[in-house]
């Protein structure tokens, strides 16, 4: 007992051992790598007390370990629930956060507020929160990630649990029922042995001798119970022997067997729970560092170019200038106010000139009162010839080729206002300019590449872009997709237009039994010449088809075993095997977040993300930009830069996307819920700088946004 006690120490020590070595694998670039259970050497384990190692060596040891592993799966789903809770709270702060910064951006933008120095300091200010926002963001993201792992770390054990459940008391029962067996043949082998003595004594008190001839003698009887006595205590011997067997079989093998797979299953779930909680904090420490360094950042060389602290910032605004600003604006519409002066009608000049003229006589003649002689101050003169009864504009005139036009003190207020009134106060610079209205050529609607399949079909149906920002297939502006220039000679064939929402199973696309998932999608399209893979066109249909309105469609995980199979059937079954074809729901277990989980799962196993490493920069890039019509374009251009296979099957998942989005009121997927759940699938592990944690859920928000913008959909 001793030696196989020391034997089972040896083993659990090699397998403890074994199962460190396995949790010291390299984390994620999130968590760091500072953390003393990631960092430093785990330390072997200690031998187990006396009274551990009889309970677990005993016939209560599996039992016992069955409850301490049901505890620690227990444990990890309850963490699952409260990230889960967590992660939703966190991403409804960020997304009104979002909408907040939004609206009050637009609101500065009106000329109905202060401008100047007021509205660029606040629209930084607001910047900052749109920051945090996306800090938010990526945690609720990480958060949401630690759910998927915790669930299908709770699965896992849960079927160890039930796999060791099963053998490890069937073992344990097989001994029960031995051993059982073996007390029931020794009470028979004792019954007839003392019933074999009385006949041997004469001690026949209550014994029947009855045969099927009558009454047997006592010699008879003698007889027939030393038979039955040897024969039970042969059946006895046998039974012993067979417990024994049984209780060396269960205490050799059996139990140590299932005693070890169960505390591995415990180790590697405590030490995953255990993980996950290192992580959550450093989580926490990330967002809060992130918020800090966006209100607070870095000073010194270390410190980023142009960054500011927000109270630097706000110091910065300058109320007299605003003002002096705001009111030197209007210097322009001062008008120069005319001369005041008595002018008198001529028609009253004339009555009253006769009688003076009578009076005084010919010696001496006042002088008349005329539009000739009477010119009036301000170089203004009466217009006696061609003045109108009720014009003063025409009454007037000024001197002519002297002196521009100038209003005069007799203008109406509403002629002022209609000379002044269209002048507004300047703006700055920043909040005058607007983005015009993105609207696609005219003549995009009748362009006959809008027949298009919705994915190019050859390598040469694109044509590359004539700028950055510009077109995939064109020069200027944005008009859709229209496949690029194919000229006649080299025009391939291409694949028949495939419907939005439900396409048609594609034909055998390659030998059966080839893999799909781990390869890339340019090896993928060499092999099958698809520009979408099988599995992507599949899962598509799938949804357009039975989960539009799915609440929490790609936010749900799909059931795990389910995944595990359709993974299996897409990686060995020929392409044209009637179980591939997702158009029957029986095919994917009526389960459409399945299918949700595979195609992400998809994605995620790519040696190369969908939007690849090599264009990961300029995709960050591009979602730094803070004008959303020249963040679009900045997009557009990294997204005409893809592989043609990449270019294809992004198209296609955006297009579908996009119908979700559509579908928005009832499935509860909006735009910011999906860059969340695709963004790190579809460009990897983000490895940037803390700041910028939530650009990459900024760029596939962006894309889907302006999805008719960037692809046309046929």
């Amino acid at each position: 007992m001793s030696d196989r006690n020391s034997r089972e120490s040896t083993n659990g020590d090699h397998i403890n051992g074994a199962r460190n070595d396995s949790l010291s694998i390299p984390t994620s670039p999130s968590v760091p790598q500072a953390l003393p259970a990631a960092s430093s050497p785990v330390a072997a384990p200690s031998a187990p007390p006396a009274a551990v190692e009889n309970v677990l060596t005993s016939n209560i040891g599996i039992s016992t370990l069955l409850d301490r592993l049901k505890q620690s799966i227990a444990s990890a789903r309850d963490l699952a629930s409260f990230l889960k809770k967590r992660s939703s709270l966190e991403e409804e702060q960020a997304n009104g956060l979002k909408r907040l910064v939004r609206a009050h951006l637009e609101s500065i933008r009106r000329p109905d507020g202060k401008a100047g120095s007021y509205a660029r300091q606040v629209g930084e200010m607001l910047r900052v929160h749109e920051r945090m926002a996306d800090n938010g963001m990526q945690f609720a993201l990480s958060l949401h990630q630690m759910h998927e792992d915790l669930n299908e770390l709770g699965n896992a054990m849960e079927r160890g649990r039930k796999q060791w459940k099963h053998d490890g008391l069937d073992a344990e029962k097989r001994a029960s029922d031995a051993e059982s067996a073996m007390q029931k043949a020794k009470a028979r082998y004792d019954s007839l042995a003392e019933q074999y003595d009385r006949a041997k004594t004469g001690d026949t008190k209550g014994s029947r001798r009855l045969g099927i001839k009558g009454p047997k003698s006592a010699e008879q009887h003698e007889s027939d119970l030393l038979s039955k006595t040897q024969a039970a205590d042969a059946d006895y011997e046998e039974k012993v022997r067979q417990a024994r067997t049984q209780r060396e079989q269960l205490v050799r093998t059996g139990r140590p067997n299932a005693v070890k797979a169960l505390r591995d299953l415990i180790n590697e779930c405590d030490h995953a729970l255990t993980l996950q909680l290192q992580k959550y904090a450093t989580f926490n420490e990330k967002l809060l560092l992130g918020n800090g360094l966006a209100v607070s950042p870095l000073e010194g060389k270390d410190a980023a170019v142009g960054s500011r602290s927000m109270r630097d910032t706000l110091y910065d605004i300058d109320n007299d200038g605003d003002f002096h600003g705001y009111v030197g604006s209007y210097s322009g519409k001062i008008s120069r106010p005319s001369d005041i002066h008595y002018e008198q009608h001529p028609t009253l000049a004339s009555k009253q000139q006769q009688p003076r003229q009578s009076s005084m006589g010919a010696s001496s003649q006042p002088p008349t009162m005329s539009a000739t002689n009477y010119p009036p101050s301000g170089g203004l003169a009466v217009n006696t010839s061609n003045s109108q009864p009720g014009s003063m504009n025409n009454r007037y005139s000024g001197p002519q080729e002297t002196q521009p036009t100038t209003p005069s003190y007799s203008q109406t207020p509403q002629s002022a206002s209609s000379q002044y009134g269209n002048q507004q106060p300047p703006m700055p610079e920043p909040y005058r300019t607007q983005q015009p209205a993105y609207n696609p050529s005219p003549q995009a609607a009748r362009d006959p590449a809008y027949n298009s399949p919705p994915y190019p079909t050859t390598l040469q149906d694109r044509a590359l872009p004539a700028s950055p920002a510009g077109p995939r297939g064109g020069t200027s502006g944005y008009p859709p997709h229209s496949g690029g220039i194919i000229s006649p000679s080299t025009q391939q064939p291409s694949f028949p237009p495939q419907e939005s929402h439900a396409p048609p199973p594609p034909a055998h696309s390659g030998p059966p039994g080839q893999p799909i998932f781990g390869l890339s999608l340019q090896s993928l399209f060499d092999r099958d010449a698809t520009p979408v893979p099988l599995i992507v066109h599949q899962s598509l249909l799938a949804i357009d088809t039975f989960g539009l309105d799915t609440e929490g469609i790609y936010r749900l995980s799909g059931t795990s075993s389910h995944v595990t199979q359709l993974r299996n059937a897409f990686n060995t079954l020929p392409p044209s095997h009637p179980s591939l074809d997702f158009r029957n729901p029986a095919n994917f277990f009526h389960d459409v977040n399945s299918v949700a989980t595979l195609l992400k799962r998809f994605f995620a196993e790519l040696p190369d993300p969908l939007l690849t490493r090599e264009g990961y920069g300029s995709f960050i890039e591009a979602a730094r930009i803070e004008d959303e019509g020249a963040r679009r374009d900045a997009l557009h251009g990294c997204v005409n830069e893809l592989p043609d296979a990449n270019y294809a099957t992004l198209r296609a998942l955006v297009l579908h996307l996009h119908r979700v989005v559509q579908r928005e009121g009832r499935n509860r997927m909006e735009t910011g819920n999906l860059g969340i759940c695709f963004a790190p699938t579809l460009m990897g592990q983000h490895n940037g700088q803390i700041g910028d944690a939530g650009l990459q859920a900024r760029v596939l928000d962006t894309i889907l946004i302006n999805t008719t913008s960037i692809f046309d959909d046929d």
